[in-house]
């Protein structure tokens, strides 16, 4: 029988190397993600041969690494059983989507959700914001790199920093009305707080010596960095767009994309991710296990 337990660092090394057997694109399946993520969604991990599973809830991110998928499933459907709930995947990519279809067909209904489609960019375009499309964000930094401004890597002297200003976007931005915005600002905590035991990279943003921005990520797949948390403050316009393409410069020129995860369904990040011209969404979809009759 499965037996899933919380996620914790000395898990790290093993689950990175089931992930990496997959290669998947989509922001689940990153170990920090799951890692800051796990009280807010209630994420619990099991291994079978060389499966990484995640439990999120009553339901489960279609399964990193390799195997004999047919004993996956049926370990999971047993287990499933056992706990009373019916067996869903979440947040599955179109190539698992088409492996179930293919290899169970008429065993699930699928369905979608849009709200948790990643957003992907090339590289090459957040590191030089070419085009006419993406005029009004160079703009934005031609203005703020008229201010005094400054950019450094995050590091053992300054991360305190990034928390501090951590804690004052969260009042200014109401993030006690909110339980999105505390869930969200508890697992930034948790990033910056393991920032070094989880191999991230961010930077800080100043104006005038103070800290105005900060972002950081890491290397999601192959050829994608993900970027888990940029937060600004909007004293000086263009803070957003500027931190956004120093960490592109920085961290990103080895990689063919970046990723920067999924708007929630929320309108204004919404637009706000998709003003800067996605070349792809990683569309995530769900699978249902169809009841016997």
């Amino acid at each position: 029988m499965l037996e899933f337990k919380e996620i914790t660092l000395a898990d790290k090394q093993w689950i990175d190397g089931l992930l990496k057997l997959s290669d998947y694109r989509g922001c689940e399946y990153n170990f920090t993600n799951n890692y800051v993520w796990r009280d807010a969604y209630k994420i619990r991990a099991a291994r079978l041969q060389d499966f990484y599973i995640t439990r999120h809830g009553d339901e489960f991110v279609f399964p990193a690494g390799k195997g004999d998928i047919d004993l996956l499933l049926k370990e999971l459907e047993s287990y499933c059983d056992s706990e009373g709930i019916p067996l869903k995947f979440a947040s599955m990519d179109k190539s698992a989507k088409e492996l179930l279809e293919s290899r169970y067909p008429d065993k699930f209904v699928f369905g979608f959700d849009e709200g948790h489609f990643d957003y992907v960019y090339e590289s090459e375009s957040l590191r030089t914001l070419s085009g006419k499309k993406l005029h009004s964000k160079r703009n934005y930094i031609n203005r703020f790199k008229a201010l005094d401004w400054s950019f450094e890597e995050i590091t053992a002297d300054n991360i305190d920093e990034c928390k501090q200003m951590s804690l004052i976007w969260c009042e200014r931005n109401d993030c006690a009305q909110s339980d999105e915005k505390s869930e969200e600002m508890c697992a930034v905590k948790i990033g910056l707080d393991n920032f070094f035991e989880l191999g991230l990279m961010g930077g800080i943003l100043r104006v005038e010596g103070k800290i105005q921005a900060f972002s950081y990520g890491e290397p999601l797949n192959s050829d994608t960095f993900v970027t888990h948390v940029e937060k600004a403050f909007t004293d000086y316009d263009g803070a957003y767009p500027m931190i956004n393409m120093l960490m592109a410069n920085k961290f990103c020129k080895d990689f063919k994309y970046i990723n920067r995860e999924e708007d929630m369904g929320e309108e204004n990040l919404r637009r706000a991710k998709r003003s800067y011209r996605p070349c792809f969404m990683v569309e995530k979809f769900t699978a249902s296990m169809r009841k016997e009759s």
